[in-house]
C-alpha cells in the first residue's frame, strides 16, 4: 500500500480549527501552500497537547541554542480566519511528532495517520514503531519560531472556545445539563 507525505516547508498557512457546534466539534490541522490544501482530523486533546509541547520545544530551543523567540509579534502573524474550503479530511491523526532543526532554526511538526494493523501486527509494531509508521500517510510542516507561536496562540483559542468546564469536576458542561460526579449524579 502506498503512502503520501504532504510536506509544506514552509506553508503559506498552517492552523488548527474546528467544524461544528461545541460538544460536537471536529478538530483539524490544515496546511496550505503551493496550490495544495491538506486537512487532517484529530482529537481536541491532541490539539491541546500539541500547543503545550510546541511551547516547551520553543523554550528548550531558546535555552539550549539561543533561538530568538522575540522575532515578529504574534499579533502581526495571528490568523483568525476560518478553515479554508473545501474541507476534505485526508486522514485521522494517530501520532504527532515534533523536532527542532538547529541548522535552519525551524520547528518541524509531523502528523502521522492512525494505523490499521491487525492485533498480531499491533504487537509486532510495539517492537519497532518507527518502521510501522513509515508506511502511513503523514503531514509534515516546517515553521519559523514566530509562525509556531502564532499557531500555538490560535490552537489555545480554538480549544478554549468549546464548552466551559464544570467548576466542581472539570468535565465539559452541556446545554442540556450535566451529570456531575461530585453531586452524586444529580443534574446541575
Amino acid at each position: 500500500m502506498s503512502h503520501h507525505v504532504y510536506a509544506f516547508e514552509p506553508p503559506e498557512r498552517f492552523v488548527a480549527g474546528t467544524v461544528g457546534a461545541p460538544g460536537e466539534r471536529t478538530f483539524f490541522l490544515q496546511a496550505r501552500g503551493g496550490g495544495r490544501l491538506i486537512s487532517v482530523a484529530l482529537e481536541k486533546v491532541q490539539v491541546s497537547l500539541l500547543a503545550e509541547k510546541l511551547e516547551e520545544l520553543l523554550q528548550e530551543a531558546h535555552r539550549r541554542f539561543g533561538v530568538d523567540l522575540a522575532g515578529e509579534a504574534v499579533a502581526e502573524t495571528a490568523d483568525n480566519e476560518p478553515l479554508d474550503t473545501p474541507l476534505d479530511e485526508e486522514f485521522r491523526v494517530g501520532t504527532l511528532g515534533l523536532q527542532f532543526d538547529v541548522d535552519t532554526a525551524t520547528v518541524i511538526i509531523e502528523a502521522i495517520a492512525v494505523g490499521e494493523e491487525e492485533p498480531e501486527e499491533a504487537e509486532e509494531a510495539e517492537e519497532d514503531d518507527e518502521l510501522v509508521t513509515a508506511d502511513r500517510d503523514r503531514l509534515r510542516v516546517r515553521l519559523t519560531p514566530a509562525a509556531t507561536r502564532a499557531f500555538i496562540e490560535r490552537a489555545k483559542r480554538v480549544v478554549a472556545s468549546g464548552r466551559p468546564p464544570c467548576p466542581l469536576c472539570g468535565q465539559p458542561l452541556d446545554a442540556r445539563g450535566h451529570l456531575c460526579p461530585r453531586h452524586n449524579g444529580y443534574r446541575r
